[in-house]
């Protein structure tokens, strides 16, 4: 069983413009962080076979929602029938998280509804930080009542913003009222948390329905404190993600493989503990 990237940014020229490098509070981080040679557009058929090329199974493409906290315009606005469209070229290795915008209120509750009864997307996708609002504030709560009673994940970057917002909007022990008033909501938490990173370890520990995600950190970065939660009382509870492009599949997943970890934990961490959060056939 091949591994899943349960966060990929939408991948083709166009999208790779849209998202990294036409945005320019995007692009300027683009250009500190020195990506700009990982900013490849591929079709469907190059990007399966890129894929293939990693046994990488399966990729969900977030129909991202990201604000400006400088002009509370949206940065991003991937639109649900961008990720549809790719999806329809290869539905059973391409799915989709609906974006949150909480400013749609009961409007998006509904967008959110008819797009995972249509069947591309497997859950929804939060980024918090350009709203200025943090992750457990009141105006995400039909959003994340709806994920649950669809029983669907939500996907919610916490730690540190790259961008020029507020990364107090993500502080992971925020998480803690999300997980008690919703427990039947499942959470992923992305981007590992850092710097916060034991905080949201202690939350994944506690909580049976979240999830530590480690969307844009490089394995070979990896704080050991996560690796060693992972491999002891935090087995299943890590899955792998990558923030493509931000990082290329089979340096990232050989990566994992340095690590000394126990047997079955590296499957879990790359694909198993996804398929069965996201529901994955």
């Amino acid at each position: 069983m091949g591994a899943v990237d349960y966060w990929c940014n939408i991948f083709t020229t166009e999208g790779i413009h849209q998202t990294f490098l036409d945005p320019p509070e995007v692009a300027a981080v683009v250009e500190w962080w020195g990506l700009h040679d990982k900013l490849i557009g591929r079709t469907v058929p190059e990007f399966l076979d890129y894929m293939d090329a990693a046994d990488v199974d399966t990729v969900i493409i977030p129909s991202a929602k990201m604000c400006s906290y400088r002009t509370s315009q949206l940065i991003w606005d991937v639109k649900e029938e961008q990720v549809a469209e790719l999806s329809r070229q290869a539905p059973d290795r391409i799915k989709g998280l609906v974006g949150i915008d909480p400013r749609e209120g009961m409007a998006g509750v509904r967008r959110l509804e008819e797009w995972v009864k249509e069947g591309t997307f497997v859950g929804a996708h939060l980024h918090s930080y350009g709203y200025g609002l943090p992750v457990n504030h009141r105006r995400f709560y039909p959003f994340y009542a709806k994920c649950a009673e669809l029983g669907v994940p939500v996907v919610m970057q916490v730690g540190h913003s790259a961008e020029s917002m507020p990364s107090e909007m993500g502080r992971p022990i925020l998480v803690d009222d999300i997980a008690l008033d919703f427990p039947e909501l499942t959470i992923v938490a992305a981007h590992t948390g850092w710097p916060w990173i034991e905080e949201l370890l202690a939350l994944a520990w506690k909580h049976r329905n979240v999830y530590v995600g480690t969307s844009a950190h490089h394995p070979r970065y990896w704080d050991p404190a996560m690796v060693k939660f992972a491999n002891s009382r935090g087995r299943g509870k890590v899955i792998w993600g990558t923030d493509y492009p931000v990082m290329d599949y089979g340096d990232a997943l050989s990566a994992i493989d340095a690590w000394e970890l126990r047997e079955g934990v590296a499957e879990q961490i790359k694909g198993d503990v996804a398929k069965q959060v996201f529901k994955l056939g």
